[in-house]
């Protein structure tokens, strides 16, 4: 068994430059794996968990879907807005939100207290995110996000 305090797990701030985007996380999976010794062995654990708060008025992410990665949201505490391909749906705490693989998604607090929320993914090996508003692509090994044009199978291969 491995076993790890909430209080032991490190706070962590993360925003975008100008700040429209900004959230605390506790990545409880990462803080577990550096407690047992996975993160050396190489071996990797079948899901991740983290426990994120959004500031009133603040958006987690920009609006993204995953190509591989499901997503199960526990809402714990606050109110807030869901946005999906189906529109907006109001949130609060109690609530339990999947997201499969290819909805895209994105979370604002619109009320006047921290929306605290679970997130539990299923850590697939190879996950592509897709941020719809701007085109662009996450893809794995790449530190940032790119744009992608079509291409024939055949362009400079020949």
């Amino acid at each position: 068994m491995n076993k790890i305090n909430m209080t032991e797990i490190p706070r962590e701030q993360g925003s975008s430059p100008r700040g429209r985007y900004r959230r605390i996380s506790q990545d409880i999976s990462r803080a577990l794996r550096l407690t047992n010794g996975l993160a050396k062995s190489g071996l990797r654990q079948p899901f991740e968990v983290e426990l994120v708060r959004l500031p009133p008025g603040a958006i987690n992410w920009p609006y993204h879907s995953h190509s591989a990665q499901w997503e199960l949201y526990m809402v714990v505490a606050g109110r807030g807005m869901v946005r999906t391909p189906s529109g907006l749906t109001p949130i609060r705490e109690g609530d339990c939100l999947l997201h499969p693989p290819g909805e895209a998604h994105q979370f604002t607090n619109t009320g006047a207290t921290d929306l605290i929320y679970y997130i539990i993914a299923d850590n697939p090996a190879s996950d592509v995110c897709h941020y719809p508003d701007t085109g662009k692509f996450a893809l794995p090994g790449l530190a940032e996000p790119v744009h992608v044009r079509p291409a024939n199978h055949y362009d400079g291969e020949e």
